[in-house]
């Protein structure tokens, strides 16, 4: 009764919003469903080749090993068309088959620019809705039969690379090198917030220029000789996969079954660092996932930083554990991140809830 009483007093506007937030759902919905065999394939080679090579100081060496070397490389190509696939198949659901190019394309060049899967999300949605006006536009009818094999992929696409190149690649660029001098600032005052700070760039968008900032800084302090900036980077790069797969594990009821099957390989790529293990849960419900995980990656990284950690390996997750000083800490700081994380998406999936939820709620 009370759903009726909603449904009756909502307005038309929201009723507009709340159908075009259901539509855009959908839309990236598409895209993860096509993307995450590649998140899988790719994290997963990944994921092995550098658990099985001998970690240095500098990182997996692969020297000695060129078939987990042709592995590596092989799932990081998986990885790589991650974004393309996802991006054109999100313009896909939007607009169909005149929208597979400029998405493709879209998604590539935001892998070029190192826009990350947001970036890659953002240009399938505009590639989608752009393709759908302009297969609305009036034309003859001797033009129309081409419109959707020749002239709306060359428009469209020309349209896309434009804007990932021209506009959008340069303010990219230009924030990655201001948030690296600011990082470089505040590494001599409170080093708590600067924890809190990279902590929750690491999360923010897994691989993407925000997270690469924070990464690439840790990297560079390790040939300063600062070794527990890395060390903070190293807790927080590993909870999101892991607390997303944890949160899959303890409340199954509230995931479904393909998601599940995501929280076991997102545990598998967080073991090993890989912190694109939760992008499928990002790009299905971002306003809820990518609040949670920035939630544990900042205290993971605030637990390294008080417990004086350090990571001599450009690297993250456990393990490098063997190349960690204050390694109890260390554990200690992906535990409680992990846990942090599964318990805030669990809290926030359970009390807003999708509409299967909702439906089993009410009965």
């Amino acid at each position: 009764m009370t759903v009726l009483v909603e449904e009756k007093t909502r307005s038309p506007r929201t009723g507009a919003v709340i159908t075009l937030l259901h539509g855009l759902r959908q839309h990236l919905l598409t895209g993860v469903s096509f993307a995450i065999p590649f998140i899988a394939c790719g994290g997963i080679l990944i994921a092995a080749s550098i658990a099985l090579a001998p970690l240095t100081p500098g990182g997996p060496d692969f020297s000695h090993a060129p078939s987990l070397k042709l592995l590596n490389d092989i799932g990081s190509a998986a990885l790589t068309l991650m974004l393309p696939v996802l991006a054109g198949y999100i313009s896909y659901s939007v607009a169909g088959k005149p929208g597979l190019l400029p998405g493709f394309l879209g998604g590539y060049l935001a892998g070029e620019i190192h826009a990350g899967f947001l970036g890659s999300m953002l240009i399938g949605l505009v590639s989608g809705y752009l393709v759908d006006a302009m297969k609305k536009i009036p034309v003859s009818k001797y033009l129309r039969p081409v419109m959707p094999i020749l002239v709306i992929p060359i428009v469209s696409g020309a349209l896309i690379g434009v804007l990932m190149i021209k506009v959008l690649g340069a303010p990219i660029a230009l924030f990655m090198q201001h948030a690296t001098r600011a990082l470089q600032g505040m590494s001599t005052g409170n080093s708590v917030l600067l924890a809190l700070i990279l902590g929750s760039m690491i999360a923010f968008d897994m691989g993407g220029p925000v997270n690469k900032t924070a990464f690439f800084f840790g990297a560079a302090m390790i040939h300063e000789g600062n070794y527990q900036i890395m060390g903070i980077c190293a807790a927080a790069i590993c909870t999101p996969p892991l607390g997303m797969g944890l949160a899959t594990l303890i409340r199954r009821k509230l995931w479904t079954a393909e998601e599940q099957e995501s929280g076991l390989a997102a545990i598998a790529m967080g073991l090993v660092g890989i912190t694109e293990g939760a992008i499928p849960f990002a790009a299905a419900d971002p306003l809820r996932v990518i609040p949670s995980i920035m939630a544990g990656s900042a205290l993971a990284a605030v637990i390294a930083m008080t417990g004086g950690v350090g990571d001599h390996a450009p690297h993250g997750g456990p393990i490098v554990l063997p190349v960690v000083n204050q390694r109890p800490a260390y554990v200690l700081a992906i535990i409680i991140g992990t846990i942090v994380t599964a318990l805030v998406i669990n809290t926030l999936k359970a009390h807003g809830g999708n509409g299967r939820n909702r439906l089993k709620e009410s009965e």
